[in-house]
């Protein structure tokens, strides 16, 4: 099981002191916050996408890439990437290029977003959004399995004999999460290829992410990856804490009254009671997780986001002591007892790797200059004698 830190990259004005921080402040103060999440035990950092004001994450590879050289062990991923207006050719290069200086801690998740407007912004007809998510991904994955694509579709124009670069650390593609807050065929999507499926599970009734969670289940037992309770899960979530209850609640209410999302709403305590917004003592964010468990079953990754809302920068960081110090702990040891022996455990490329050759080294894409470059449509891979005795089954 994985936990971590998400952020949506708000820069929001801070409803108790007034000020708002400047975009060199979030971007500074979310560094602290990913080397935080590691510091205090947490297993990944994640970072929205966004192309206006008030967000600031608008190159999630770049950051990410600083992240983790500041970091030793935590994975880096996004929560999402835009599937639909990057180009799948630019997203198979870049996260590939910081699988490579990351050392394999990262991972993906792709989404529509939430941005109506980004659309146009990038050429794309939101009309187009799904069938976009659809097709773009189907590139994607061959992308960085193939070698060499010969591909044309609807939306983009064809490829012939290219080979992106760099090839995937180790020949392993990241890992791949899909997620979506309501669309049963990004669901189906994740199922059909074995990838993650991520439901943000903040702003909705656990019942809405069970019915897509449990069609996705369903669906990648239809597929052939494995078992229902083998499919890979992650859940997001949203939690403040407070040694006492009543701290907690008296004050996350003003950040939680004046939030843009939810703000001059319902109140605080309507929305807890409808939503998986914890705010409490350690017990009780403690337990209202756990009942996560109780309605998905095993899931692999829970992702709380921390640092919205206006909340400043010391309040984040002092939330992280107390997640990753008196709740994480009890929560992942409470999770461990419950765990099915049959259900997966959380992917890493360690995993992936070990997955694909067993006990055999990794094989190591070697770009050859005379073939694969993009002109010829060539293989990029000198066949060496040493891989053909290694890897057979490659060529």
């Amino acid at each position: 099981m994985q936990f971590g830190i998400m952020s949506v990259s708000d820069i929001t004005r801070d409803p108790v002191s007034g000020t708002t921080p400047s975009e060199a402040e979030r971007i500074k103060g979310i560094i602290q916050i990913a080397q935080k999440t590691e510091e205090v035990g947490m297993d990944v950092f994640a970072i929205g996408e966004h192309h206006n004001p008030p967000f600031f994450s608008s190159s999630p590879t770049t950051l990410l890439a600083a992240i983790a050289a500041t970091t030793k062990t935590l994975i880096v991923s996004t929560s999402t990437t835009l599937i639909t207006t990057n180009d799948p050719v630019r997203i198979a290069e870049e996260y590939a290029m910081l699988q490579h200086v990351s050392g394999g801690r990262m991972d993906l998740m792709l989404g529509r977003g939430n941005t109506a407007p980004v659309y146009p912004w990038f050429g794309a007809d939101i009309r187009k959004g799904l069938p976009l998510a659809l097709e773009n991904f189907n590139l994607l994955h061959r992308l960085w399995r193939e070698d060499v694509v010969d591909w044309e579709g609807e939306f983009r124009t064809p490829l012939q004999g290219f080979t992106s670069t760099p090839r995937p650390l180790d020949d392993v593609p990241p890992f791949v999460w899909h997620g979506s807050i309501r669309t049963p065929e990004i669901a189906e999507q994740a199922a059909y290829y074995g990838n993650g499926f991520f439901a943000n599970h903040i702003f909705w009734p656990t019942e809405h992410s069970k019915r897509l969670i449990d069609f996705y289940r369903k669906r990648f037992e239809h597929y052939g990856h494995g078992t229902r309770r083998q499919a890979i899960v992650g859940l997001g979530g949203q939690a403040y804490i407070a040694k006492k209850s009543q701290d907690a609640v008296s004050q996350f209410r003003p950040y939680f009254d004046e939030a843009p999302v939810y703000g001059h709403g319902p109140s605080l305590e309507e929305f807890t009671q409808m939503t998986p917004l914890s705010v409490g003592s350690p017990a009780e964010v403690i337990e209202k997780t756990l009942s996560f468990h109780d309605s998905f079953g095993d899931y692999q990754r829970q992702l709380f986001l921390m640092d919205h809302a206006g909340l400043p920068l010391k309040t984040v960081l002092d939330q992280l002591d107390l997640l990753g110090e008196e709740v994480i702990p009890v929560i992942r040891k409470e999770l461990e007892s419950r765990k099915d022996p049959d259900s997966a455990a959380a992917p890493t490329h360690e995993s992936l790797v070990r997955a694909k050759y067993g006990d055999l080294p990794a094989r190591q894409p070697r770009p050859n200059a005379n073939r694969g470059d993009n002109v010829t449509g060539g293989s990029p891979y000198q066949d060496s004698e040493s891989d053909r005795v290694s890897y057979p089954d490659l060529f």
